[in-house]
């Protein structure tokens, strides 16, 4: 189950923002960037999970664009993570590219897509084709 889900640019700052649960403040994300970079090893990678104050972020980058899940729960990681990456190709698939420029330009569609995507943190339907 996720609390709440994110898109960030490269640096960090909040593109979009969905609370599902209410029990992470949104400010948790603020600790997301100094999280990463404290975590990076020598070849600029970081692993797709984090836990700091119990919460935990889980994260995949595609090309300019952070996405974040943050939970409380002891959930399935993977459950998340794979959330994550179907997040991705439904977002490319409806705007051809998966960066900052297209999610600033699409974002009432991209949060009618999160919440069709997911219902109270857990994953629902995640099928492009479906969507349409």
């Amino acid at each position: 189950m996720a609390s709440a889900v994110f898109l960030l640019d490269l640096k960090g700052k909040p593109l979009i923002a969905r609370d599902y649960r209410g029990d992470i403040p949104l400010t948790a994300i603020d600790r997301f960037m100094p999280l990463l970079q404290e975590r990076e090893d020598e070849d600029g990678t970081s692993l797709p999970v984090m836990t700091e104050n119990g919460v935990t972020y889980l994260h995949l980058r595609e090309k300019d664009v952070y996405m974040v899940a943050l939970t409380r729960k002891n959930t399935n990681a993977m459950t998340l993570l794979q959330f994550l990456h179907h997040l991705s190709k439904v977002f490319t698939e409806y705007f051809k590219t998966l960066e900052e420029e297209s999610i600033r330009d699409n974002f009432v569609i991209i949060y009618e897509l999160l919440d069709e995507m997911m219902d109270y943190g857990i994953p629902q339907i995640t099928e492009p084709k479906i969507l349409q």
